[in-house]
């Protein structure tokens, strides 16, 4: 018989999947378990249109971040910090930092875990950061910490 999965099962396959399962499994566990649906033309449809719909969406949030790819190749955040007279700063600038900047300056928000700083920033200058906007596509920003 074949069913489409509801639920992720261990052993059997991931939700939306289409499985044949034997005719007993399939009536007295996985139906009325909730696990899983009988394979009728109305459920695959609904399925294709559930799938269909995950798709669009996805498209849509692709182009929003490479959009605002473009807008990050365009913009030096300067961040403004405390620093000693060889330029080294008290502290440092994290992503939390970058982010919020980003956020108040440029009205661009971007979580902190996407930005991808390997430790924090400790110097002055001009620092190219890698941020993480959704699958296969990653902007660069360019931070210049300065001395206030």
């Amino acid at each position: 018989m074949k069913v489409i999965l509801l639920d992720n099962i261990k052993g059997v396959g991931k939700k939306d999947d289409i499985i044949t399962a034997n005719d007993g499994y399939a009536r007295n566990f996985l139906i009325p378990q909730k696990k899983a649906v009988e394979a009728t033309p109305g459920n695959l449809a609904k399925l294709k249109s559930k799938q269909d719909s995950k798709a669009h969406k996805k498209d849509l949030e692709k182009a929003e971040a490479e959009k605002i790819k473009e807008q990050l190749g365009n913009i030096v955040l300067e961040i403004e910090v405390k620093a000693g007279d060889n330029g080294k700063i008290f502290g440092g600038v994290t992503s939390k930092e970058i982010s919020d900047k980003l956020k108040e300056k440029h009205k661009i928000e971007i979580d902190k875990k996407k930005i991808e700083l390997k430790e924090t920033i400790k110097n002055l200058g001009t620092f190219n950061v890698n941020v993480k906007l959704f699958e296969g596509v990653n902007g660069t920003l360019k931070v210049k910490v300065i001395s206030k």
